[in-house]
């Protein structure tokens, strides 16, 4: 029996119109649209980037150059150790530039004026991750690519590879959608920037992104052993050197630990995301 395509007729002028896509088919291809439409703005706003290109290699080179020359690292170059960290921090930072872009549509009526249109509401936060995402990979690119120049010599089989992607895809989702929902929840640009500031930058350097947690007074030790970004920073390190470090239980399973943190952030993000989105209706 073939198939028979249901047509929409418009009553008013008594014609059929083409069948409407599926449901999903027509999620991701607004999706996709909006994602496209964000993108194709950077080249008119060059300075949406500065998070993810001079931010960077500000830090690359003042922590390598800084610290470098003070702090030594036991069996370990500092580029080696250091190099996965600001990996693990460029994730994290991922908080303020989705938050930001978020809050910044948000004020500026974009959201507004994409709820005017005929597209699905879930299309329209999902391109604002996807988006976020994209830009956030050039920022790791960048830090990557600055410290292999620098002697970055990464100790990864090709699996390895493929499992720092993955974790570096895990990790992006999760603080992508923590940064959106901090974004609807602020609405303010400026003051998403002063709070993610305050929150994600003490704890990234509680996290041994720069200095080992074992050589930390109690209090900022005990709180560095337990920091998320300490599993972020710590499974990034081990999938790059095979070095896990020493300590709480997560320090010494961060795989996992990062995994568990991610998927935790994930199941509460977004679907309090959802709702704020659709409560600002």
């Amino acid at each position: 029996m073939s198939s028979i395509a249901i047509s929409r007729v418009d009553p008013a002028a008594n014609e059929a119109l083409p069948p409407r896509p599926a449901r999903f088919q027509r999620f991701v291809r607004e999706t996709t649209l909006l994602v496209a439409r964000g993108l194709q703005t950077i080249p008119r706003v060059p300075s949406r980037l500065s998070d993810v290109t001079i931010q960077p290699i500000v830090f690359t080179l003042l922590f390598l150059y800084v610290f470098g020359s003070a702090i030594h690292i036991p069996h370990m170059t500092y580029q080696n150790y250091l190099l996965p960290g600001l990996i693990g921090q460029s994730l994290a930072f991922g908080v303020i530039g989705a938050g930001v872009a978020t809050a910044t549509d948000f004020g500026s009526g974009v959201i507004d004026r994409f709820r005017s249109l005929p597209v699905t509401r879930l299309s329209v936060i999902t391109s604002q991750v996807v988006g976020q995402i994209i830009e956030q990979i050039l920022g790791i690119v960048i830090v990557a690519g600055i410290g292999l120049a620098l002697g970055w010599r990464p100790h990864m089989s090709p699996w390895g590879l493929i499992e720092l992607v993955l974790l570096v895809l895990l990790g992006l989702s999760a603080f992508t959608w923590f940064g959106v929902l901090m974004g609807m929840i602020v609405k303010s640009s400026d003051a998403m920037q002063g709070i993610g500031f305050a929150i994600v930058f003490p704890l990234s350097f509680l996290a041994g992104t720069f200095v080992p947690i074992s050589g930390m007074k109690t209090i900022p030790r005990v709180i560095g052993e337990w920091d998320p970004l300490s599993a972020l920073v710590a499974a990034i390190r081990k999938v790059t050197e095979g070095t896990p470090a020493h300590g709480s239980w997560q320090l010494e399973h961060p795989v996992i630990a990062m995994v568990v943190w991610c998927a935790l952030i994930i199941a509460i993000c977004v679907p309090l995301a959802l709702r704020r989105f659709k409560l600002s209706n």
